[in-house]
């Protein structure tokens, strides 16, 4: 297994080069193969969960061509079975969205129940109510969920909540139903709206992607396409907070900065100069900043993969800020792992009370999930000392390149085997 061993105190500057988005990626590969036509797809980050879904689709038939690291040519022609259910498959969220392209296009799709970071509950039942409204029979069976229809047909459809997944779901297989679909009280996230275009671009023919209201009027079949991924968003926030929590100066190049305003507001607020530019933004700060009140909400509001991110660079504000999360339950198990490295943080319920220290010293902690872990790797880095991030391969499933990228901002970290104590020895030694 392999761990991240950085020394921190040292101040992030330069510039890094935001990839694709992975959460818009994914939707996006899904819904690839519901053409028999090539589709190239540019701009989509090498991380785990991209090289999970191809190898699923190509495990079903699709003829999937990496072009290079960032770049795929997929075409669904080929494809000879609707059975997805293999256990790499169950390891990602986004493997759920194959139910709706499947179906879709074929009337039917068996899908392993999918997995990804215990964060808590997300269930399935708003992709199963759009699914039934589209005429077709769901059951869960086995660890699969099995859904057919004789006849896809449009429908009105008001989901119960804002969920991303079941609104990309239900437009994948509303595309090619007969008539009209009305997708109310819908996700706005931005990997709506790109998994909408890319669908458009295959001659779908979707209107009001990124209003709680979308409009999708079926058509018979989807065409090839050339489709260039957005950038990461989160990626984007992460490398923001990190130049913060550095007190760092950092260019973030290739992003979208109407996606990160929520992020620019927060850190504006606590005393962070940020600059934004076309395509750029860029993150200063010097001293200690302050403190501040964040609650988790859907798009356009303050993200909750964005949200360990920021309890941590306010683990060493100045005074009192309140983190309260309303996504997702289980988000705060990386709280324990801050007050190994001294950071005074209280939990109660789905709130956190942060008290800001001096100063963070480093141990060994270990990565709950994704984000948490980039969280901890940030920690490090405003550390006394060196911190030892366990369990990286949940970094990995989100982050293209972590390490590399923060080593060419400054950051004196390295990976290593978590069995190779000379290795362990031999950074600590290099680096004094």
């Amino acid at each position: 297994m392999d761990q991240y061993i950085i020394k921190g105190g040292k101040p992030l500057v330069g510039e890094v080069q935001i990839g694709g988005y992975k959460n818009a990626a994914l939707g996006i590969i899904a819904a690839a193969i519901m053409a028999d036509d090539t589709v190239l797809i540019e701009n989509i980050p090498a991380v785990k969960d991209i090289d999970i879904l191809l190898k699923a689709i190509e495990d079903i038939g699709a003829k999937v061509e990496r072009i290079n690291k960032h770049a795929v040519k997929i075409n669904g022609s080929s494809i000879n079975s609707v059975n997805v259910d293999f256990d790499y498959v169950r390891k990602i969220r986004g493997s759920y969205y194959l139910v709706g392209a499947l179906l879709g296009k074929y009337r039917q799709a068996n899908v392993a129940l999918p997995g990804g970071c215990n964060i808590g509950s997300r269930p399935i039942d708003q992709h199963i109510k759009g699914f039934e409204a589209l005429n077709a029979k769901v059951k869960i069976e086995h660890g699969l969920i099995k859904a057919q229809s004789e006849n896809l047909k449009g429908a009105h459809i008001y989901f119960d909540g804002n969920s991303v997944g079941a609104t990309i779901n239900t437009m994948l297989a509303a595309c090619l139903a007969e008539g009209t679909t009305i997708l109310e009280n819908s996700a706005k996230e931005p990997h709506v709206v790109d998994v909408a275009n890319f669908l458009n671009s295959m001659g779908a023919n979707i209107k009001g992607a990124g209003t709680d209201v979308i409009r999708i009027k079926g058509v018979p079949k989807l065409h090839g396409s050339e489709y260039v991924v957005i950038p990461d968003q989160i990626e984007a926030g992460t490398f923001m907070f990190a130049a913060a929590a550095t007190n760092g100066d950092v260019l973030i190049k290739n992003v979208i900065p109407k996606h990160l305003e929520a992020f620019t507001a927060k850190l504006l607020e606590i005393g962070a100069v940020v600059e934004e530019f076309d395509d750029a933004i860029r993150v200063k700060a010097g001293g200690r900043l302050g403190s501040t009140h964040v609650k988790t909400l859907v798009y356009p509001g303050f993200l909750t993969d964005m949200q360990p991110q920021m309890t941590t660079l306010l683990s060493v504000s100045k005074g009192t800020s309140i983190v309260t999360e309303s996504i997702f339950e289980n988000r705060f198990k990386y709280v324990d792992e801050l007050s190994r490295m001294g950071a005074s943080i209280k939990v109660e319920s789905n709130t956190a009370f942060i008290d800001g220290v001096d100063k963070l010293t480093g141990a060994v902690v270990s990565a709950p999930d994704l984000r948490g872990g980039a969280a901890l790797v940030i920690a490090g880095l405003m550390a006394e000392g060196f911190t030892i991030v366990e369990n990286v391969e949940y970094i990995e499933r989100g982050y293209e390149s972590f390490e590399y990228k923060m080593q060419q901002l400054g950051a004196v970290m390295e990976k290593v085997d978590s069995n190779d104590t000379k290795a362990i020895r031999k950074f600590k030694y290099k680096v004094g």
